[in-house]
This record gives structure tokens, C-alpha cells and sequence, in this order.
């Protein structure tokens, strides 16, 4: 297939001139490789989460797919990778890294327990342990059931399940506290972590449609998805669209309605200038606009417009993510800059690439998922 070496190729590529963009602007690289990485590192996170949630319900539609799911979440280890250059640019990103910052400014004094670099790199290296841990135990049950058909491995994984799913939303929540809400070291939400959930099971659905259909017409998915599978996905859209719509307002208003100034002016900062217009942007084209498409059935059974939009909400996360960080940087406008791009294609063309590897070398679907037939046949 031409798309995995395309993605190797634009992925290298896209590093070596991310690598040239960090000496000619070192801060700007640092904060776009940021976005570039929270992003595609949310796509892993969110074939993580799908997995786990699909034992856990002990879902059928879902059983053509799990495959993607585990492909996505297996390479946590090697965005893990990834997560190093933001460690060598943690004086360029974050605020509470500097002692002297800390020294003047009693917020951060109490914080400091909490906020420092050792403890920061720790806390991030146990994140992916965990994250790696989970994914490799999942993906190696999956596959022995492949080769074997022993029920025992799938029986297994719903058994571990449960507590799994705890420790990722915990892991996660911290996760996204520490790379991204901690930015602004003296601005908290506690719901912040389920906003960057939100966004990322949005987004890994997005992208599992985009790969669906893409295979389906190759012919590996052949008589193996129906309409009614792309319905269900269109719903898994349309529902965490409103998850996520849900959980910005409530963190907006709940915010706004207290007045309390050190927190709203993080939301202040975001209506300063042409963010004013990023943020209006996020309101409609993360919201509104797939709401009302996605709300209508025939939409969600339309293969054109389920690509369409999946891909545009994929743009918007980008966006999303975008609008989280940079205003750390730029205070008062939206400086779009190349290595925003460079840095979302040099991470995101590796990823792609790797996925691809792994969907010709293993099987594209569960073989010997004693249900497979049942999710095959499946219909609303």
C-alpha cells in the first residue's frame, strides 16, 4: 500500500524540519511540538480507552473494529518516545520550572511540592508504564486468541477490565493536568481531564471511521462492516461531540459564574484579540456544525459525510489543542506558525505509518472472536 511509506516518508521529513524550526525558534517549537504530541498521543490514549470499554460493556458492534483499537493503543510506548523533547523544553513551556518565577510568586511556593522536575518527569514516566502495560497485555491477549481461539484470553481481559478503566481515568486526568493545564501554573479546573478525554475519544472515533472506510474500500473489510456499523460509529460521533460540548460549557460556565480572577482570566486571555475568533470557531465548528449534521439518521448512514466530518473533526481537536496551548505563548493573537504543521505531520506520519504496518501483519479483525459472526451480522 502507498499510504504507509507516504506516511513514513512525510513523518521523517516533517522532523527533520521541525528539528530545523527548534534552532531557528526554539519556544515556538516547543509549544507546537506540544500540540502536535498531546494530539496524537490522545488518538493512542483513545484506542486504549475503546478497548477497554468494549470488554468491559462486552460490546458485539464493536468487534470488527477492536482490532483498530488495539493498533492504536499498542504504540503508547512509542509516543512515550515522543514525550522526551518536551522534557529538554520544560524551561521553555512551563512557567513553574524556573526558580526564580517560583521564589516571587506564592501560588507557585505552594505548588512547588507538587510542580518541580523531578517529580514532573516521574510522574510522566509512570503514566506510560502504565499506559504500555495495559496495552501490551491487551493486545498479547488478542493475539493469542487469534492464534489459539481459547476463549479464556478474551474472558481474561473482561476480568481486568473494570479496575483498568479506573486507572486510566485517573492516569489520564493527571496527565493532562500536568502537560497541558499546568501551563498556566496558577489557573485550575477540576474537570479538565475529562475535557481532554472528551476530545480524545472524539477524535479517536473520528479517526476509526476515516480507517473503516478507507479499508473497506480497499476490500480488507469487505462483507465484514454494513451500514448499520457506520451508523453505530456516526452515534459514537454525534454522542461524544455533545460529551465534549457538555463538558467545555460546564467548565466555562461554572468558571465565569464564580468570578473568581484567577481563574477566569484564563478564558479572558482567550477572548484577547483573533482568539476571540479561534474560540467562536471551536463553539460552532466543534459543536454546532456536526451536532446538526450528525443529528440527522441519513447523515450518519452517508459514507461521504461520515469521512467528511470525521476529518473535520479531527481539524477541529487540532484546533482544540491549539487553543489550549498557544495562548501560552502568544498572549494576545493567534500566530499561526509552520512548525505547528511540521510537528503534527512529523509525530502523525510515524503513527500512521506504524499503524498500517501492524494491520497487514496481524489480522484486521478478532479471527477467533467466538462473536465475530454475531458483530458481522450485527443490525440496529
Amino acid at each position: 500500500m502507498v499510504l504507509p511509506k507516504l506516511g513514513l516518508i512525510l513523518g521523517v521529513l516533517g522532523l527533520i524540519a521541525s528539528a530545523i524550526g527548534y534552532f531557528m525558534n526554539s519556544e515556538q517549537f516547543f509549544h507546537s511540538y506540544l500540540v502536535a504530541f498531546c494530539y496524537w498521543l490522545s488518538i493512542g490514549l483513545g484506542g486504549l480507552f475503546l478497548t477497554l470499554l468494549h470488554y468491559l460493556t462486552g460490546a458485539v458492534w464493536s468487534i470488527v473494529f477492536r482490532r483498530l483499537y488495539e493498533n492504536f493503543m499498542i504504540l503508547l510506548p512509542v509516543l512515550a518516545l515522543f514525550f522526551i523533547p518536551i522534557l529538554f523544553g520544560i524551561h521553555d513551556l512551563y512557567h513553574w520550572s524556573h526558580a526564580d518565577a517560583v521564589e516571587h510568586d506564592a501560588i507557585l511556593k505552594m505548588k512547588t511540592p507538587y510542580l518541580n522536575i523531578p517529580f514532573f518527569a516521574i510522574r510522566a514516566g509512570l503514566f506510560f508504564l502504565v499506559w504500555s502495560l495495559y496495552a501490551r497485555t491487551y493486545y498479547s491477549l488478542s493475539l493469542k486468541n487469534d492464534r489459539s481461539g481459547d476463549p479464556s484470553c478474551l474472558i481474561s481481559a473482561k476480568r481486568k477490565s473494570p479496575f483498568a478503566v479506573i486507572v486510566f481515568a485517573v492516569t489520564v486526568s493527571f496527565a493532562a493536568f500536568d502537560w497541558l493545564m499546568s501551563l498556566d501554573p496558577h489557573w485550575y479546573s477540576t474537570i479538565f481531564g475529562v475535557y481532554y478525554f472528551a476530545g480524545a475519544t472524539l477524535a479517536t472515533y473520528s479517526l476509526i471511521t476515516i480507517f473503516v472506510i478507507y479499508l473497506e474500500r480497499l476490500g480488507v473489510l469487505k462483507d465484514r462492516v454494513t451500514k448499520d456499523h457506520y451508523h453505530d460509529l456516526g452515534k459514537m460521533l454525534f454522542t461524544f461531540t455533545v460529551f465534549w460540548a457538555y463538558i467545555a460549557f460546564s467548565q466555562y460556565f461554572l468558571i465565569w459564574y464564580a468570578n473568581i480572577p484567577e481563574e477566569t482570566v484564563w478564558f479572558l486571555q482567550r477572548w484577547e484579540g483573533s482568539w476571540k475568533i479561534v474560540s467562536l470557531v471551536l463553539a460552532v465548528g466543534h459543536f454546532l456544525a456536526p451536532f446538526f449534521v450528525l443529528l440527522i439518521r441519513a447523515m450518519k448512514r452517508n459514507l461521504v459525510v461520515l469521512a467528511v466530518m470525521s476529518m473535520w473533526l479531527l481539524i477541529m481537536h487540532f484546533v482544540d489543542l491549539y487553543w489550549l496551548v498557544l495562548p501560552n505563548l502568544h498572549k494576545h493573537h493567534a500566530v499561526f506558525h509552520w512548525l505547528d504543521i511540521t510537528t503534527l505531520i512529523g509525530i502523525g506520519g510515524i503513527f500512521i505509518a506504524l499503524v498500517f504496518r501492524l494491520s497487514a501483519k496481524y489480522a484486521i479483525i478478532p479471527i477467533n472472536d467466538p462473536r465475530l459472526k454475531e458483530s458481522i451480522y450485527h443490525k440496529l
